[in-house]
């Protein structure tokens, strides 16, 4: 069934980030290399679509090293994990591939550094949450899980001249902000990082949102109810007034959303493939087209973790001696990395 609706506003950015695009081509990489059951610990990335399409392939996604038999290969997620899951992994797994985004592991290193200068640290982030847990991890009887919606509550400082906050990187802006204000009011002398712990691409397509709901009459946002950023997107449309929806696909939007609307904004979560997004346009079938509204370009580019670089080198190596020279003009398989995407490398697992 097709919709029909005056005009749709595709944002942009929307989709996936450099760490999702660097974690999707690293499972990918490992598909190929190995043999099935490539172990992966947590999903690599939320989004339901991908997790089907790498389960398809014999990827299987656990949520204890217990469940990984002795030697097999194994990845860690994007999310960062746990110390002591990294150690069980190097312990027993054949090959250990840590896919934590680069955003991720700055906030890990925060912590330690704030945890050997003495300070008590508030960590703003959503229970449960597989970042949260990694983080939280690092040093939990040093740090105080913040929920965004209920603030500071009962928290007391030993020294409240030693408090630091840090955050999950994939709430929304007016999260950390409120309780960003609220620390400052409590902590004159607060410790913050420089730079907002907040991902890059979480706050681009916060802004694009901001930008679509100045003229969108309703707001969807494709993405997996398990991916925080996908759900901040929801609520930053909701603050500016505007109804918002989180799907999962074009089936998943009601007829009764679009009854009386015009302009319908789009947008995606940071794991969201794009084709989901094409899908859906298609189902809203606007009479006059898409126009794209963009509040910046992203160009960010993170490598392949350097586990998996330097077992993919090698084994380069090694074929390329059988067959006495590269056919590559000295460039190795690594070489082209930036020039691959995400979305062509689950094109790769699905043929």
């Amino acid at each position: 069934m097709a919709y029909m609706v005056e005009r749709v506003q595709l944002a942009e950015p929307r989709g996936f980030c450099a760490g999702v695009e660097m974690a999707i081509k690293s499972l990918t990489w490992m598909v190929r290399v190995f043999e099935a059951p490539v172990y992966c610990y947590h999903e690599i990335v939320h989004n339901r679509w991908v997790v089907d399409a790498f389960e398809r392939v014999g990827v299987i996604f656990v949520n204890s090293m217990d469940d990984v038999p002795p030697g097999a290969p194994v990845m860690l997620s994007a999310h960062g994990s746990a110390p002591e899951v990294v150690a069980a992994a190097q312990t027993s797994a054949g090959v250990v591939v840590d896919a934590v985004c680069p955003l991720v592991t700055k906030v890990h290193h925060e912590v330690k550094t704030l945890t050997d200068k003495g300070f008590q640290i508030l960590y703003i982030g959503h229970e449960g949450h597989d970042e949260a847990v990694g983080t939280i991890a690092e040093a939990p009887e040093h740090i105080t899980l913040i929920e965004p919606e209920r603030g500071l509550e009962s928290f007391t400082a030993k020294d409240p001249t030693k408090v630091a906050l840090l955050a999950q990187t994939t709430l929304g802006l007016f999260e950390w902000q409120d309780v960003l204000q609220q620390s400052q009011a409590e902590f004159p002398e607060l410790k913050t990082a420089r730079k907002s712990d907040l991902c890059y691409a979480t706050t681009n397509r916060q802004e694009a949102v901001q930008q679509l709901s100045t003229s969108a009459d309703l707001v969807l946002v494709v993405g997996s109810d398990s991916s925080s950023n996908t759900r901040a997107l929801v609520r930053v449309a909701h603050e500016a007034g505007i109804p918002a929806y989180r799907i999962d696909n074009a089936e998943a939007i009601e007829p009764e959303w679009l009854t009386g609307v015009e302009i319908v904004g789009v947008t995606a979560g940071a794991s969201a493939p794009d084709h989901l997004v094409s899908e859906v346009i298609d189902r809203i079938n606007p009479r006059n087209g898409v126009e794209l509204i963009q509040v910046t370009k992203e160009g960010e580019y993170f490598p392949l973790p350097p586990q998996l670089r330097g077992f993919l080198t090698a084994l380069q190596a090694v074929v390329e001696a059988g067959f006495s020279a590269s056919d590559r003009g000295g460039r190795g398989l690594l070489e082209d990395d930036r020039s691959w995407t995400a979305t062509e490398a689950l094109d790769l697992i699905s043929e």
